[in-house]
């Protein structure tokens, strides 16, 4: 199954990265691409004119596969929710006055670009593969992939999403256990009736489905390589361990948070974006929860994005979104061929 899913992509190692929507940089997934495995790069809230300079901006600095990441609309999202705002905005109010930044007053009319659009421009970019998250992609969205040569890849978090994904036509499914870091892509039922760990996730989902299956959550060195193989794993994907490395595109201090945290040391919350996701908590996330006003996403997730643009230029750690997985504290490298040398001498010897 490993053969399989490296042939599909023309990789050599069966070693994803972790698409990161805001935290993705050309040079990390040049890095993973150059190296053999699948580099990716998350476009959450990319215009079509920025996913082409993008996919420019990678072919530039790598020939080899690599692959695009698409956030799908949940159809409980409204697409420009006003409910909550004003109480939403009083919480973050003083978050803003720590950047000496204004709280917005008004919601913008459209929060995120429409998906089909994305779509459209990361089918004309012709990627190795497209994943998405938060959902199934449409019949014409997957026939239109594959006739640009495109593989598809699903994300799943429980064994019936996995199920509903490989029914919709995807050449491989993600399976991510709830250690992993950032949002838990939940589509079927509320993210927190979807929390199974990975080691009971990734072998019932490839007992359920016959496409390739990808290891996601508490994966950053040999031995969670090899724990996977041994699960009927095609593959791993892999994110904290190399978020934390100099070539991510997360600030100093968010690096160092990883590097230093405990083994407990994150929660899953919604307060930064309005879904619930796992990160490294903060003074932020402290003081939207104890406000207890937190807007549906994607307001909340445009609402925090503004102290976080200005927090993050002054690299104020204590008011980011500090996403990671709960094996941060085996992330050890800043360098990221340093760390994909370490995850691949995890991968069984063909025989």
């Amino acid at each position: 199954m490993a053969q399989s899913f490296t042939g599909m992509l023309g990789i050599e190692h069966p070693i994803v990265l972790g698409p990161f929507g805001g935290l993705s940089s050309v040079e990390l997934v040049a890095v993973v691409s150059e190296a053999g495995g699948l580099g990716s790069y998350g476009l959450y809230g990319y215009s079509a004119d920025r996913i082409a300079d993008t996919a420019r901006a990678i072919r530039a600095a790598t020939d080899r596969p690599f692959a695009l990441n698409v956030w799908l609309p949940l159809e409980t999202d409204p697409g420009a929710p006003a409910a909550g705002f004003d109480r939403a905005a009083r919480a973050v109010a003083p978050l803003y006055a720590a950047v000496g930044a204004a709280v917005p007053t008004a919601v913008p009319d459209a929060l995120l670009p429409p998906v089909q659009e994305q779509w459209d421009a990361v089918v004309e970019a012709a990627p190795a593969a497209v994943s998405c998250v938060y959902g199934v992609p449409t019949a014409d969205m997957v026939s239109r992939a594959h006739a640009r040569g495109i593989a598809v890849v699903g994300t799943a978090t429980t064994v019936a999403e996995a199920v509903a994904l490989e029914g919709g036509g995807v050449d491989a499914v993600v399976a991510t256990g709830f250690e992993a870091a950032g949002h838990r892509v939940s589509f079927l039922r509320g993210a927190e009736q979807s929390l199974v760990g990975s080691m009971a996730l990734v072998p019932q989902v490839v007992d359920a489905v016959a496409v390739p299956v990808i290891a996601a959550g508490g994966i950053a060195d040999r031995r969670g390589v090899a724990a996977a193989s041994a699960l009927g794993a095609a593959g791993v994907q892999v994110g904290t361990a190399f978020l934390s490395t100099r070539q991510s595109a997360a600030s100093e201090s968010h690096r160092r948070s990883i590097r230093s945290a405990s083994a407990d040391g994150t929660v899953l919350t919604r307060a930064m974006s309005g879904r619930l996701a796992r990160g490294i908590p903060n003074h932020a996330v402290e003081e939207i929860e104890a406000a207890g006003a937190i807007a549906p996403f994607p307001l909340q997730n445009w609402l925090t994005g503004g102290f976080r643009a200005a927090a993050a230029q002054q690299d104020r750690g204590d008011l980011l979104s500090l996403w990671a997985g709960q094996a941060a504290p085996l992330a050890r490298e800043d360098d990221a061929r340093r760390v994909f040398d370490e995850l691949l001498a995890g991968v069984p010897a063909r025989s």
